[in-house]
């Protein structure tokens, strides 16, 4: 069983076939070689991570918002890897073995700060250590809640983690290199900003 980019898709992530190869790639995209250079050429020269807040700068203004956010809100998600090997550990809050995504958002949701590590990073040490300063203010669900309820500002971390899930890239970490898992959650992060820019402009 392979996986590969589907043809003629926009190089959207990877789909299940039995006959196509892993290296295939959309029509109009160049050899697959030549792809992956300029991926991981990029990862080194930090472009990914570059590109991210332009595109959210652009859309704040094109929503007539303040290009700076004034509140982040910060939430983690463990993932499971594949057998590939890379840098993994265990969750034991989730009981999942792979990685941890930490990401801050505006209150639009957008990314504006994002960290990959192994799932047995605390919060503590991951988020406020490798996201920057903030001022922190801790969301805490009610002892005495029995149904779900939903906590002030929380919802749109989740939200966003929520739509970085519909990159199937990112249902299941299976990249060997935590630089190569935090640039494929910025590139899913860029094609929905982008998107939503085209929207508004069109």
């Amino acid at each position: 069983m392979t996986y590969g980019f589907a043809p003629g898709h926009g190089g959207d992530p990877p789909y299940r076939h039995d006959r196509l190869p892993m290296t295939t790639v959309a029509r109009h995209f160049p050899a697959f070689t030549t792809v992956q250079g300029y991926f991981y050429r990029w990862i080194r020269e930090g472009r990914w991570e570059a590109m991210n807040p332009i595109f959210v700068i652009l859309s704040h203004e094109q929503d007539r918002r303040d290009a700076t956010p004034s509140v982040g809100i910060i939430d983690s998600q463990s993932v499971k890897t594949a057998e590939n090997g890379g840098p993994r550990g265990y969750d034991a809050g989730k009981k999942i073995r792979g990685r941890k995504r930490h990401i801050a958002t505006d209150t639009l949701g957008y990314v504006v700060a994002a960290v990959v590590h192994p799932a047995d990073v605390q919060d503590r040490d991951g988020a406020l250590a490798e996201l920057g300063r903030w001022t922190i203010e801790i969301v805490r669900r009610s002892d005495r809640a029995e149904d779900f309820v939903v906590l002030p500002k929380r919802w749109i971390v989740e939200r966003s983690f929520a739509w970085l899930g519909r990159c199937r890239r990112l249902t299941k970490d299976v990249e060997a290199t935590i630089l190569s898992s935090h640039a494929w959650l910025m590139i899913a992060h860029i094609r929905r900003v982008l998107r939503k820019i085209n929207q508004t402009a069109f």
